[in-house]
């Protein structure tokens, strides 16, 4: 009978010693991760990545203004034909050239308000405006501002004078993204395991993070914090800087 009363006591004491060394460790758990959610280091990671522009197009546009619009009409259509012929003496096809419907401005007025010597004064203006632009396939990407410089200076001696730049399409901003964002977080984690080892302490999960706004460097696009620009007109240069809150344990 006094063993059985023995063999509850000491069940019963097991049990409240396991108990309460449960309840202590809970406890300090809790309280030590109550305590950590104060340590933790944010630290920021960059990335940037060049891309290079996937084709090269030429924009082509000259006009002609006066009161007569058949007349300008006819200039402006000769004028098209013979850059056209110009452009395939040069070895460009019909594919790579594409003609835009010319855009025709009618003033309605023959004269507008301007200032001369302090004063407003009527100055006649032509009525109409003719405004013609053909787009030209670049043969490469990397030559397409040398090839552009050729075109325009072959035309000045012609006497067909026209306006002439050169645009690049690039690839698109999504495609590069996940790899981008991807690089800045491993940097990130690279510093702040750099600081958590300095610490003496071990890098945590991550509590926060912000991906900051993506920028463009190239030669029509410029950051004040981007750092070195392309300069290659051909070349872009993307650029991310997210910021991350991680744990030290």
């Amino acid at each position: 009978m006094n063993n059985n009363k023995e063999i509850k006591t000491f069940i019963i004491g097991l049990s409240l010693v396991i108990g309460l060394s449960l309840l202590g460790f809970f406890i300090f758990k809790g309280l030590k991760t109550f305590s950590d959610k104060d340590r933790v280091v944010t630290v920021k990671g960059l990335a940037e990545m060049e891309m290079k522009a996937e084709s090269a197009t030429m924009n082509l546009s000259f006009s002609f203004s006066s009161d007569y619009l058949q007349d300008l009409i006819r200039q402006t259509e000769n004028k098209k034909k013979a850059i056209v012929a110009y452009l395939k003496s040069k070895g460009y096809e019909d594919a790579d050239v594409k003609i835009n419907n010319p855009e025709v401005t009618d003033r309605q007025r023959y004269y507008e308000t301007r200032w001369r010597n302090g004063q407003e004064v009527e100055v006649k203006i032509d009525r109409y405006t003719v405004h013609q632009s053909l787009k030209i396939q670049a043969k490469g990407v990397e030559n397409a501002e040398d090839e552009a410089s050729q075109i325009r200076l072959g035309l000045i001696s012609k006497d067909l004078t026209s306006d002439l730049y050169v645009n690049y399409t690039f690839p698109e901003l999504n495609s590069i993204k996940p790899q981008l964002i991807a690089e800045s977080t491993k940097n990130a984690r690279i510093a702040g395991e750099q600081f958590a080892q300095d610490s003496h302490a071990k890098l945590g999960k991550i509590k926060t993070a912000s991906q900051g706004q993506i920028s463009i460097m190239g030669r029509y696009y410029y950051d004040e914090e981007g750092g070195s620009i392309p300069q290659e007109p051909y070349i872009q240069k993307a650029r991310v800087v997210s910021t991350i809150v991680f744990f030290l344990e």
